[in-house]
Protein backbone atom coordinates (compact mmCIF):
# COMPACT_ATOMS: atom_id res chain seq x y z
CA UNK A 1 0.00 0.00 0.00
CA UNK A 2 1.02 3.61 -0.41
CA UNK A 3 1.44 5.40 2.92
CA UNK A 4 1.99 9.04 3.65
CA UNK A 5 3.65 10.40 6.79
CA UNK A 6 2.96 14.05 7.51
CA UNK A 7 5.56 15.34 9.97
CA UNK A 8 4.83 18.79 11.40
CA UNK A 9 8.20 19.47 12.95
CA UNK A 10 9.87 22.44 14.54
CA UNK A 11 11.73 23.30 11.31
CA UNK A 12 9.75 21.78 8.47
CA UNK A 13 6.45 20.28 7.46
CA UNK A 14 7.45 17.15 5.58
CA UNK A 15 5.23 14.72 3.70
CA UNK A 16 7.02 11.45 3.00
CA UNK A 17 5.23 9.02 0.69
CA UNK A 18 6.35 5.39 0.75
CA UNK A 19 5.29 2.09 -0.73
CA UNK A 20 5.12 -0.33 2.17
CA UNK A 21 3.70 -3.53 3.51
CA UNK A 22 4.36 -5.57 6.68
CA UNK A 23 7.67 -7.42 6.61
CA UNK A 24 9.26 -5.26 3.92
CA UNK A 25 11.32 -2.10 4.09
CA UNK A 26 9.42 1.08 3.15
CA UNK A 27 10.40 2.34 -0.31
CA UNK A 28 10.38 6.14 -0.67
CA UNK A 29 8.15 7.29 -3.52
CA UNK A 30 7.82 11.05 -3.01
CA UNK A 31 8.92 13.81 -0.64
CA UNK A 32 7.20 17.17 -0.19
CA UNK A 33 8.91 19.53 2.23
CA UNK A 34 8.29 23.14 3.28
CA UNK A 35 10.45 25.02 5.77
CA UNK A 36 8.10 26.64 8.27
CA UNK A 37 10.32 27.02 11.38
CA UNK A 38 7.45 26.86 13.85
CA UNK A 39 9.89 26.82 16.75
CA UNK A 40 10.93 30.35 15.77
CA UNK A 41 7.36 31.65 15.32
CA UNK A 42 6.39 31.49 18.99
CA UNK A 43 5.48 34.80 20.60
CA UNK A 44 6.53 36.03 24.05
CA UNK A 45 3.78 33.93 25.66
CA UNK A 46 4.92 30.75 23.91
CA UNK A 47 2.01 30.73 21.48
CA UNK A 48 2.09 30.23 17.72
CA UNK A 49 0.83 33.55 16.39
CA UNK A 50 -2.05 33.99 13.91
CA UNK A 51 0.31 34.36 10.96
CA UNK A 52 2.11 31.15 11.93
CA UNK A 53 -1.14 29.22 12.28
CA UNK A 54 -2.40 30.49 8.92
CA UNK A 55 0.88 29.47 7.29
CA UNK A 56 0.73 26.04 8.93
CA UNK A 57 -2.79 25.46 7.65
CA UNK A 58 -1.76 26.52 4.14
CA UNK A 59 1.24 24.17 4.18
CA UNK A 60 -0.84 21.25 5.49
CA UNK A 61 -3.34 21.83 2.66
CA UNK A 62 -0.47 21.75 0.15
CA UNK A 63 0.77 18.49 1.65
CA UNK A 64 -2.71 16.95 1.52
CA UNK A 65 -2.98 17.85 -2.16
CA UNK A 66 0.42 16.30 -2.80
CA UNK A 67 -0.67 13.15 -0.94
CA UNK A 68 -3.81 12.91 -3.06
CA UNK A 69 -1.82 13.48 -6.26
CA UNK A 70 0.55 10.64 -5.35
CA UNK A 71 -2.23 8.18 -4.54
CA UNK A 72 -1.72 7.95 -0.78
CA UNK A 73 -4.16 5.45 0.74
CA UNK A 74 -3.45 6.05 4.40
CA UNK A 75 -2.02 9.20 6.02
CA UNK A 76 -0.16 9.22 9.33
CA UNK A 77 -0.07 12.87 10.51
CA UNK A 78 1.86 13.89 13.60
CA UNK A 79 3.42 16.92 15.27
CA UNK A 80 6.47 17.25 17.51
CA UNK A 81 7.89 19.74 20.00
CA UNK A 82 6.95 23.09 18.44
CA UNK A 83 3.23 22.28 18.49
CA UNK A 84 3.47 20.15 21.64
CA UNK A 85 4.93 22.99 23.68
CA UNK A 86 2.97 25.89 22.21
CA UNK A 87 0.75 27.50 24.85
CA UNK A 88 -2.12 27.52 22.35
CA UNK A 89 -1.54 23.97 21.08
CA UNK A 90 -5.18 22.89 21.50
CA UNK A 91 -6.45 25.87 19.50
CA UNK A 92 -3.87 25.26 16.77
CA UNK A 93 -4.78 21.57 16.50
CA UNK A 94 -8.50 22.41 16.37
CA UNK A 95 -8.03 24.96 13.59
CA UNK A 96 -5.85 22.60 11.56
CA UNK A 97 -8.47 19.85 11.89
CA UNK A 98 -11.38 22.15 11.10
CA UNK A 99 -9.79 23.75 8.04
CA UNK A 100 -7.86 20.81 6.57
CA UNK A 101 -9.53 17.68 7.94
CA UNK A 102 -6.15 16.53 9.29
CA UNK A 103 -6.07 15.44 12.93
CA UNK A 104 -2.47 15.76 14.02
CA UNK A 105 -1.26 13.29 16.65
CA UNK A 106 1.04 15.16 19.02
CA UNK A 107 3.96 12.94 19.99
CA UNK A 108 5.57 13.27 23.39
CA UNK A 109 9.33 13.65 23.52
CA UNK A 110 9.68 10.12 24.85
CA UNK A 111 7.55 8.79 21.97
CA UNK A 112 9.80 10.62 19.50
CA UNK A 113 12.84 8.99 21.08
CA UNK A 114 11.28 5.51 21.07
CA UNK A 115 10.11 5.69 17.46
CA UNK A 116 13.47 7.00 16.27
CA UNK A 117 15.14 4.20 18.20
CA UNK A 118 12.90 1.64 16.48
CA UNK A 119 13.91 3.00 13.07
CA UNK A 120 17.61 2.83 13.94
CA UNK A 121 17.25 -0.69 15.32
CA UNK A 122 15.54 -1.90 12.15
CA UNK A 123 18.17 -0.21 9.99
CA UNK A 124 21.22 -1.63 11.79
CA UNK A 125 19.64 -4.91 12.93
CA UNK A 126 20.14 -7.12 15.94
CA UNK A 127 23.86 -7.46 15.32
CA UNK A 128 24.26 -3.85 16.52
CA UNK A 129 23.75 -5.10 20.09
CA UNK A 130 23.17 -2.43 22.73
CA UNK A 131 22.23 0.65 20.77
CA UNK A 132 22.57 4.31 21.79
CA UNK A 133 20.68 6.71 19.50
CA UNK A 134 21.05 10.52 19.38
CA UNK A 135 18.64 12.71 17.41
CA UNK A 136 18.82 16.52 17.20
CA UNK A 137 15.62 18.11 15.91
CA UNK A 138 14.55 21.70 15.60
CA UNK A 139 12.97 21.80 19.05
CA UNK A 140 14.48 18.97 21.04
CA UNK A 141 17.28 16.44 21.50
CA UNK A 142 16.23 12.81 21.88
CA UNK A 143 18.46 10.13 23.41
CA UNK A 144 17.52 6.46 23.64
CA UNK A 145 19.35 3.28 24.65
CA UNK A 146 18.48 -0.39 24.60
CA UNK A 147 19.03 -3.95 23.48
CA UNK A 148 15.63 -4.57 21.89
CA UNK A 149 13.27 -2.68 19.59
CA UNK A 150 11.85 -0.78 22.57
CA UNK A 151 14.58 1.21 24.37
CA UNK A 152 15.34 0.59 28.02
CA UNK A 153 15.45 4.33 28.60
CA UNK A 154 14.63 7.36 26.48
CA UNK A 155 14.69 11.09 27.19
CA UNK A 156 13.84 14.28 25.36
CA UNK A 157 15.59 17.54 26.19
CA UNK A 158 14.64 21.07 25.00
CA UNK A 159 17.89 21.37 23.05
CA UNK A 160 16.74 21.55 19.45
CA UNK A 161 18.88 23.54 17.03
CA UNK A 162 16.09 25.92 16.00
CA UNK A 163 14.89 26.57 19.52
CA UNK A 164 18.40 27.30 20.82
CA UNK A 165 19.27 29.54 17.89
CA UNK A 166 16.17 31.67 18.41
CA UNK A 167 16.65 31.90 22.16
CA UNK A 168 20.42 32.17 22.53
CA UNK A 169 22.14 33.16 19.27
CA UNK A 170 20.45 36.18 17.67
CA UNK A 171 23.59 37.64 16.07
CA UNK A 172 25.02 36.87 12.66
CA UNK A 173 27.68 35.73 13.26
CA UNK A 174 26.71 35.01 16.87
CA UNK A 175 28.42 36.90 19.65
CA UNK A 176 31.26 34.78 21.14
CA UNK A 177 29.93 35.38 24.65
CA UNK A 178 26.51 34.10 23.59
CA UNK A 179 28.09 30.98 22.08
CA UNK A 180 29.97 30.38 25.30
CA UNK A 181 26.81 30.81 27.39
CA UNK A 182 24.89 28.42 25.16
CA UNK A 183 27.70 25.86 25.33
CA UNK A 184 27.55 25.97 29.14
CA UNK A 185 23.73 25.63 29.13
CA UNK A 186 23.71 22.69 26.71
CA UNK A 187 26.35 20.77 28.62
CA UNK A 188 24.59 21.28 31.95
CA UNK A 189 21.31 19.98 30.49
CA UNK A 190 22.87 16.89 28.92
CA UNK A 191 25.08 16.13 31.94
CA UNK A 192 21.97 15.68 34.11
CA UNK A 193 20.87 12.71 32.02
CA UNK A 194 24.17 10.91 31.39
CA UNK A 195 24.00 8.80 34.53
CA UNK A 196 20.61 7.46 33.52
CA UNK A 197 22.27 5.85 30.52
CA UNK A 198 25.75 4.95 31.77
CA UNK A 199 24.33 2.84 34.60
CA UNK A 200 23.00 0.49 31.91
CA UNK A 201 26.49 -0.22 30.59
CA UNK A 202 28.47 0.78 27.52
CA UNK A 203 26.65 0.63 24.17
CA UNK A 204 27.89 -1.67 21.44
CA UNK A 205 26.89 0.72 18.67
CA UNK A 206 26.22 4.47 18.70
CA UNK A 207 23.99 6.01 16.07
CA UNK A 208 23.02 9.58 15.23
CA UNK A 209 20.07 10.63 13.10
CA UNK A 210 18.65 13.94 11.87
CA UNK A 211 19.59 16.61 9.39
CA UNK A 212 21.96 18.31 11.84
CA UNK A 213 24.12 15.22 12.31
CA UNK A 214 24.03 14.47 8.58
CA UNK A 215 25.25 17.97 7.71
CA UNK A 216 27.99 17.88 10.34
CA UNK A 217 29.14 14.49 9.05
CA UNK A 218 29.20 15.84 5.50
CA UNK A 219 31.38 18.78 6.63
CA UNK A 220 33.73 16.29 8.26
CA UNK A 221 34.14 14.37 5.01
CA UNK A 222 31.26 11.89 4.85
CA UNK A 223 29.84 10.89 1.48
CA UNK A 224 27.28 13.11 -0.23
CA UNK A 225 23.61 12.10 0.01
CA UNK A 226 23.64 11.61 -3.77
CA UNK A 227 25.88 8.58 -3.26
CA UNK A 228 22.95 6.68 -1.78
CA UNK A 229 21.48 5.42 1.49
CA UNK A 230 23.74 2.42 1.83
CA UNK A 231 27.09 4.21 1.94
CA UNK A 232 28.41 4.12 5.49
CA UNK A 233 28.74 7.57 7.03
CA UNK A 234 30.18 8.59 10.37
CA UNK A 235 31.08 11.64 12.39
CA UNK A 236 34.21 11.73 14.52
CA UNK A 237 34.27 13.92 17.61
CA UNK A 238 37.77 15.13 16.76
CA UNK A 239 36.54 16.50 13.43
CA UNK A 240 33.46 18.05 15.02
CA UNK A 241 35.53 19.83 17.67
CA UNK A 242 37.54 21.44 14.88
CA UNK A 243 34.43 22.63 13.08
CA UNK A 244 32.54 24.18 16.01
CA UNK A 245 34.67 27.35 16.37
CA UNK A 246 34.87 27.72 12.59
CA UNK A 247 31.09 27.58 12.24
CA UNK A 248 30.61 30.01 15.12
CA UNK A 249 32.84 32.55 13.38
CA UNK A 250 30.91 32.43 10.10
CA UNK A 251 27.82 34.30 8.98
CA UNK A 252 24.72 32.33 7.95
CA UNK A 253 25.48 33.09 4.30
CA UNK A 254 29.02 31.75 4.66
CA UNK A 255 27.79 28.55 6.31
CA UNK A 256 25.28 28.05 3.50
CA UNK A 257 28.20 27.85 1.05
CA UNK A 258 29.69 24.85 2.86
CA UNK A 259 29.27 21.37 1.36
CA UNK A 260 26.06 19.67 2.43
CA UNK A 261 24.67 22.67 4.34
CA UNK A 262 21.26 23.84 3.14
CA UNK A 263 20.40 27.54 3.16
CA UNK A 264 17.44 26.93 5.45
CA UNK A 265 19.52 25.11 8.08
CA UNK A 266 22.67 27.24 7.95
CA UNK A 267 21.43 29.67 10.57
CA UNK A 268 20.95 27.00 13.24
CA UNK A 269 24.00 24.88 12.50
CA UNK A 270 26.12 26.45 15.26
CA UNK A 271 23.59 25.53 17.94
CA UNK A 272 23.21 22.05 16.46
CA UNK A 273 26.99 21.58 16.42
CA UNK A 274 27.25 22.63 20.07
CA UNK A 275 24.62 20.05 21.04
CA UNK A 276 26.27 17.30 18.98
CA UNK A 277 29.70 18.08 20.41
CA UNK A 278 28.40 18.17 23.97
CA UNK A 279 26.51 14.87 23.62
CA UNK A 280 29.50 13.08 22.11
CA UNK A 281 31.88 14.48 24.72
CA UNK A 282 29.70 13.85 27.79
CA UNK A 283 28.83 10.33 26.68
CA UNK A 284 32.49 9.64 25.86
CA UNK A 285 31.84 8.93 22.18
CA UNK A 286 34.69 9.14 19.69
CA UNK A 287 32.55 8.27 16.64
CA UNK A 288 28.85 8.00 15.75
CA UNK A 289 27.42 6.24 12.72
CA UNK A 290 24.85 8.20 10.74
CA UNK A 291 21.50 6.45 10.31
CA UNK A 292 19.42 7.45 7.27
CA UNK A 293 16.19 6.41 9.01
CA UNK A 294 14.70 8.43 11.85
CA UNK A 295 11.33 9.46 13.29
CA UNK A 296 9.23 9.33 10.11
CA UNK A 297 10.43 5.83 9.32
CA UNK A 298 9.77 4.82 12.92
CA UNK A 299 6.16 6.01 12.62
CA UNK A 300 5.76 3.98 9.41
CA UNK A 301 7.31 0.84 10.90
CA UNK A 302 5.16 0.99 14.04
CA UNK A 303 2.05 1.42 11.88
CA UNK A 304 2.98 -1.58 9.74
CA UNK A 305 3.67 -3.67 12.85
CA UNK A 306 0.13 -3.03 14.06
CA UNK A 307 -1.60 -3.80 10.77
CA UNK A 308 -3.61 -7.02 10.73
CA UNK A 309 -2.15 -9.79 8.51
CA UNK A 310 -3.64 -9.93 5.02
Amino acid sequence: MRLGVLDVGSNTVHLLVVDAHPGARPLPAHSHKVELRLAQLLDADGAIGPEGVDRLISVVKEAMQAAEDKGVEDLLPFATSAVREASNADDVLTRVHTETGVELQVLTGAEEARLTFLAARRWFGWSAGKLLVLDIGGGSLEIAYGMDEEPDTAVSLPLGAGRLTAGWLPGDPPDPAAVKSLRRHVRAQIARTVGEFTRLGAPDHVVATSKTFKQLARLAGAARSAEGLYVQRELKRESLEGWVPRLAGMTTAERAELPGVSEGRAGQLVAGALVAEAAMDLFGLETVDICPWALREGVILRHLDHMPPT
